[in-house]
């Protein structure tokens, strides 16, 4: 598998990254085979959430199945996210100094060990206080209790609102994106052909910001369909073009149509991490398998037109 030199830190990862949020009804040796299967494959890199599984719960199950030994400690990054608060009636995001301090200390606490590698931002809070989130940053990194920080689904107007306050680097963006799912990406494409939908600018140009200030962008639902609508292998009643490209380029290249979805996202220049939320280790290996393939620009193209995307 690839590792990427993460840029503004001194991080060296997979570019696929295992998300666990869907560990908390796993057994603790079922956790302990996907973490081993991870590691096997070359992942060094696993994602969290406070509010994933119940409050910290997927960080519990993690820390409580996983023994790391200060080595392995040492090899691998932990990075959990922090600002949404779930409530009987829904969530809220609350990015106060006195949220983003507590919920540090609980993943801290859940997760077993001293510090964290990466922190998130979990999707924009209406209601920030960017000195509220520096003041924070400061304090958690000079205690070497975090040692990066980023921030997930922010348009770069959020961002540089932000960093108008925070001194540390804001050196990740967590968004969604899959083949079909693509926008990110494919939304330049066609810019100024009105009446387009793929046209519409949604994000503000995440892309373009982040590759003009070394941010390192995180694929979420890199096999969703849509939002939350399945995912499209093997889903030949609405992507059967794109499941036959996927089979014959993965077939081309001696890996699974999975591995495919993962070097379509890796393919760009931007360097991509992909962030799985698979618990099936077999998925995590045709994944990582995936990382290694280096797709033409014929066959990037292709995959993109298949899945239903104008080429002008």
């Amino acid at each position: 598998m690839k590792t990427l030199e993460l840029p503004q830190t001194d991080l060296t990862a997979s570019d696929v990254v295992v998300g666990l949020m869907r560990i908390n009804d796993m057994s603790d040796q079922d956790i302990r085979s996907l973490y081993a299967a991870s590691r096997d494959a070359g992942v060094t890199m696993f994602d969290h959430a406070a509010v994933y599984g119940g409050w910290h719960g997927c960080e519990e199950r993690f820390g409580g199945a996983v023994t790391l030994s200060a080595a392995e400690r040492s090899e691998i990054q932990l990075q959990t996210k922090v600002g949404i608060r779930p409530t009987a009636n829904g969530a809220y995001f609350d990015f106060s100094y006195e949220h983003i301090m507590s919920s540090v200390e609980e993943s801290l606490t859940a997760l077993r060990t001293d510090f964290i590698d990466v922190l998130l931002l979990h999707r924009p809070d209406a209601l920030v206080e960017p000195d509220e989130v520096a003041k924070a940053f400061d304090e958690l990194h000079a205690a070497g209790k975090v040692h990066h920080f980023g921030v997930s689904n922010h348009t770069p107007g959020q961002t540089e609102l932000l960093k108008k306050s925070v001194r540390q680097p804001l050196a990740f963006n967590q968004v969604q994106l899959s083949i079909t799912h693509a926008n990110v990406i494919t939304q330049g494409l066609v810019a100024n052909m009105a009446g387009l939908d793929q046209s519409i600018d949604r994000d503000n140009d995440i892309l373009n910001h982040a590759r003009l200030n070394d941010v390192t962008l995180q694929a979420w639902s890199p096999f969703q369909k849509g939002f939350f609508d399945g995912v499209f292998l093997g889903d030949r009643e609405h992507h059967a073009e794109l499941n036959d490209v996927l089979e014959e380029i993965a077939s081309a290249h001696g890996v699974t149509p999975t591995g495919i979805a993962v070097a379509w996202i890796t393919r760009h220049p931007a360097h991509f991490q992909v962030v799985l939320g698979t618990t099936n280790p077999q998925r995590v290996r045709d994944s990582a398998a995936g990382s290694d393939v280096e797709l033409s620009r014929e066959e990037w193209y292709r995959v993109l037109t298949a899945a239903g995307h104008t080429v002008p």
